[in-house]
């Protein structure tokens, strides 16, 4: 119940009083106006509703609703400065759209009775006798047809169980069963011949509620028996199922036009049906294609296209299905599900998971994929090393997935279930490098360094060969003391380490200490390049597409034979790193709905990449990713300036979709 208060008592405060009085979850607190003999004073007086000339007093904590028809600004004002937080203020605008409103739901009620009222008039104009029970076997219809046949009156029928009508009925039995029992022949108590069809009745739960009989005089031909339904029952169903989904609804016809939409629909497009109803159905994209008109052309259903739809840009999950009747394409019913908190809660998702890789190892060896020897021998290796505290050194190029093999390690050892801390060497101070590692004193207290934090777990230097000479011999002093039990502060850390550096080269040139190199090298696991493995890249493609599916919220499922074998062509200077790289640019140039990777999409991702030769230069520190992000930046920046910021010529320019043109501008915050 809703306790409400009506300010203003003229004719506008009259009217809602009137509308507010027959409505059961309303109840009216009190009316005011400064004007006693207002309209509405009068009539709450008659009706023993409270009323006054000071609202004040009636401000309490179970007001809900406040409506202000007194037209003046400044009464608003003070009304909203000291209602209380729960309740909520309508002024008068909104409040005569609100009787607008009620007065155009009493003419739908009107005309939904007279609706029902023509439906009844057709179930007494047939010929067939209808009688119809509920639960407790009490006749609740009865049409002009069975009245005739059974020789009972609609009036003496109606309320009465119906053994007394039909004493041979076996209608409870349909009931009790809930099995439908067709053509069957009956004598009715005057010694007539029927032939009934019986059915139980189901509500939208499955629950049996009554049961139905259709019968007529055996001399007539019964046909079509189970098409006879109560179809206002039916309508009413179904219209109540879709109106009730929290996804939006829309029904095409064959041409395309709008026939139905639900208020789901409306909520999230900002589209009222008024404005969908007989309008084509790409009048509520502002870009791209129409998915109606789509499915209408092929009569395949298309599921799982992301879009982004109404005025909030919000992002949704497409499903359209055609409505095939006859082999005959009758239209098509789309649905609409809103995705944007649930994206909103992924991209959490995806923020925390990152710490948390910063923190503790997630990848085993089952996420190493391959099956060439050279990786194989290399898994082994990893093996081994994780069942011991023994130093580790990984060696390979740049992207072959040296930091990979460092969890799998962490994981498939005693310390897995500790802290697995990764630290970039090559992008670390110089200067406070030494103290991050091992602590220092500040303000004689001790801070802990990263060897602290990582006690009992994994400390993973990737780009040891960057590590400074002083560092070096700082960190082979901690090794040596914790190895000979000198340090009674060392931490039990186990110690992996990664290059893409040639050590032996560098031990030569001096940059490296030759005593730290054999301490790290206690077992040396080189990893191949992908272009030595390159029969692992169909295993390696097909994870990457689980991954990729769910960072770009697409359905990829495969990849054709012909591309497969165009990306093992290539030598991979990258490695893994670049082939993720490449997977990715890929999944960009592919249509709504589609699920394999062809040859036109990789070839298109291999000329988007490609530069004039001797003219660019690579950046300091930067890697190959970052370097193709800022490049891809850089063109849609151009091709949206050189299409006015219109997206569906930008996509159609740059041969995308539309959907994955607005997922590459979320991604560089282009939006």
């Amino acid at each position: 119940m809703q306790n409400v208060l009506i300010v203003g008592a003229g004719t506008g405060g009259t009217i809602i009083l009137d509308l507010l009085q027959n409505l059961e979850f309303m109840n009216v607190r009190a009316i005011i106006d400064t004007d006693e003999q207002a309209p509405g004073i009068i009539q709450a007086k008659k009706q023993g509703i409270a009323h006054g000339t000071e609202w004040r007093s009636y401000l309490t904590d179970d007001l809900h609703i406040i409506f202000d028809v007194t037209g003046n600004k400044a009464e608003f004002v003070e009304l909203l400065k000291v209602r209380p937080p729960q309740t909520v203020l309508i002024p008068g605008s909104v409040a005569n759209l609100l009787v607008n409103l009620l007065e155009e739901n009493g003419t739908y009620i009107k005309q939904v009775h007279a609706e029902m009222h023509k439906q009844r008039m057709i179930f007494d104009s047939i010929e067939e006798g209808m009688i119809g029970i509920n639960e407790d076997g009490t006749i609740n219809f009865f049409n002009k047809s069975a009245s005739r046949m059974v020789g009972f009156s609609n009036d003496r029928a109606i309320g009465r169980p119906i053994t007394e009508v039909i004493p041979l009925t076996k209608l409870p039995r349909v009931f009790q069963t809930g099995s439908a029992e067709l053509n069957q022949e009956l004598i009715l108590a005057n010694g007539m011949k029927i032939v009934t069809s019986r059915y139980p009745l189901l509500n939208n739960e499955g629950k049996r509620v009554g049961a139905f009989a259709v019968f007529k005089d055996i001399t007539e031909v019964v046909t079509l028996a189970e098409e006879i339904t109560d179809l206002n029952k039916v309508k009413t169903m179904l219209e109540a199922i879709i109106h009730s989904s929290d996804d939006a609804i829309s029904v095409v016809d064959n041409q395309g036009n709008g026939i139905l939409v639900n208020p789901a629909y409306t909520r999230i497009t900002g589209l009222t049906e008024d404005e969908i109803i007989g309008k084509p159905a790409n009048a509520d994209i502002n870009e791209g294609e129409s998915i109606h008109m789509k499915v209408l052309q092929t009569r395949k259903p298309v599921r799982g296209v992301n879009m982004r739809i109404g005025e909030n840009n919000r992002e949704v999950v497409v499903n359209v299905a055609p409505i095939i009747v006859d082999q005959q394409v009758k239209g098509s019913v789309g649905v609409i599900h809103d995705i944007t908190e649930m994206r909103r809660l992924m991209k959490e998702l995806d923020r925390a998971r990152t710490i948390i890789r910063k923190l503790e190892a997630t990848y085993t060896f089952e996420d190493i994929f391959g099956g060439s020897s050279d990786i194989e021998i290399s898994i082994e290796q990893a093996k081994l090393a994780a069942k011991s505290d023994v130093p580790v050194l990984l060696r390979g190029e740049t992207g072959t997935g040296k930091e990979l093999f460092a969890h799998a390690i962490h994981s498939g050892s005693k310390r897995c279930f500790h802290k697995f801390i990764r630290v970039n060497c090559a992008t670390m101070n110089p200067v406070t490098f030494e103290s991050e590692l091992f602590g220092q004193e500040v303000a004689a207290e001790k801070e802990q360094g990263l060897f602290k934090e990582s006690n009992g777990g994994t400390l993973f230097l990737d780009e040891v060969a960057d590590l400074p000479l002083a560092v070096q011999k700082r960190l082979l002093t901690y090794l040596v003391g914790a190895k000979s039990g000198e340090s009674t502060n060392a931490a039990s850390v186990r110690l992996i380490t990664a290059t893409s550096k040639n050590l032996e080269k560098a031990m030569h040139e001096g940059s490296f200490n030759e005593e730290l190199y054999y301490i790290l090298n206690r077992i040396s696991i080189q990893i191949v390049p992908l272009r030595s493995r390159t029969k692992d890249i169909p295993f390696i493609v097909e994870h990457l597409l689980v991954k990729l599916n769910q960072e770009f919220g697409m359905n990829i499922k495969t990849m054709t034979d012909e591309a497969l074998e165009r990306l093992q062509q290539y030598d991979w200077p990258g490695n893994v790193r670049e082939l993720e790289n490449v997977l990715s640019r890929t999944m960009i140039f592919m249509e709504p709905g589609e699920a394999v990777i062809g040859l036109d999409e990789v070839a298109k991702s291999f000329l988007s990449r490609e530069d004039k030769d001797g003219e660019s230069f690579l950046p300091e520190k930067s890697s190959l990713a970052s370097i193709m992000d800022d490049y891809e930046k850089t063109i849609l920046e151009t091709a949206l300036r050189e299409n006015g910021g219109n997206k569906s010529l930008t996509a159609n320019r740059l041969g995308i979709s539309l959907r994955s043109l607005y997922y590459k501008l979320e991604k560089f915050s282009l939006v």
